[in-house]
């Protein structure tokens, strides 16, 4: 991987940590990352004999480039990862079953709170990290009169329901804004009004939007804080008043007490829990894979070597032990 190899070197360069390096924290190739699916073997040992951290990643961008950031600090400390994508339920049943070690990034204690639940009947689990702060909501482009739709109530009204296209698409099953999307069409009457909610693809939902956007119709879109669409245009938020879509969850590495205790140190652990990051950081990354073509990968790599002060911050407790920093949301 040349682009990963060069921004590993002027990583390097830039954060001027050579102290680190000498203490064996950085390894040849630890920018560089491996992506597994869930068919290839994962072992404990790599070929080279490096430990071999399983990570399942909910395979939705914005997901695939937060667990890349992740990915990166803990080769930095020395360990292979391997990283294996699934649907959102599905990463938790595989976290439980012991198949990955941990899942970036659990939404609790909303969206996925109750996946956790299930894990926590069989292991116990632990949280670490704040990467970012999301929530769900239903928006509308900012040129629908927000006098005449402000509210979800408001596409009931007989001249929203004829300038509103009647589709509203979703993306997979057991994302939070799915389920709460298919509770708000009951709640609020949308079925029976006329609208339909479809699953889909995240694809599938980001297609929908910018197609209604490009001729300004008028359109409804379930989405999510943090997402690269809120960088290409002004969505408006719909009121909730009967508070359907949740609160504002924390998205957490969320990892197997047991797994956790033995791959990783101390102080190896404490830097995994002061991975913070925010809404705009992580629709940053997103926006330069969707739209920028770059990889998880690059994108993390070229993030990290832009803003190396964050990666310092969270390495504190391996540089100095005794230094072990508050959590506190960054931009």
């Amino acid at each position: 991987m040349p682009k990963i190899d060069s921004f590993r070197r002027q990583l390097l360069q830039t954060l001027g940590l050579g102290s680190l390096a000498s203490l064996g924290l950085f390894h040849r190739g630890a920018m560089g990352m491996s992506s597994q699916n869930e068919s290839t073997s994962l072992n404990s040992k790599s070929a080279q004999g490096e430990q071999v951290i399983r990570m399942g990643v909910t395979d939705l961008s914005f997901h695939r480039v937060t667990a890349a950031v992740v990915a990166q600090v803990i080769r930095v400390m020395g360990k292979e990862v391997q990283r294996s994508y699934a649907l959102h339920e599905a990463n938790f049943d595989r976290l439980g079953e012991g198949k990955v070690d941990m899942v970036c990034s659990a939404w609790l204690p909303h969206s996925h709170g109750i996946y956790r639940q299930h894990v926590e009947e069989r292991v116990p689990t632990q949280q670490l990290g704040l990467h970012y702060e999301p929530y769900a909501l239903w928006g509308v482009p900012d040129y629908v009169p927000a006098e005449l739709v402000s509210s979800i109530e408001d596409l009931l009204k007989p001249e929203v329901q004829q300038r509103m296209r009647p589709t509203i698409q979703g993306i997979g099953e057991g994302a939070g804004i799915t389920r709460f999307s298919k509770n708000i069409m009951v709640q609020y009457g949308l079925t029976a009004a006329g609208y339909q909610f479809k699953t889909g693809t995240q694809a599938d939902c980001v297609a929908a939007f910018e197609s209604a956007a490009a001729v300004n119709d008028w359109v409804i879109v379930p989405l999510w804080h943090p997402q690269f669409l809120h960088h290409q245009y002004r969505i408006r938020e719909l009121q909730d008043p009967r508070g359907l879509l949740g609160g504002k969850d924390k998205a957490v590495l969320l990892a197997r007490k047991v797994e956790l205790t033995r791959n990783f140190s101390p102080e190896q652990i404490k830097v995994l829990d002061n991975i913070v990051m925010s809404n705009q950081i992580v629709a940053e990354l997103d926006y330069a894979v969707n739209r920028q073509g770059m990889t998880e990968d690059e994108a993390a790599a070229n993030w990290l070597m832009t803003n190396p002060q964050h990666l310092t911050a969270w390495l504190a407790p391996l540089l100095d032990p005794t230094k072990t920093l508050s959590h506190q949301a960054t931009s």
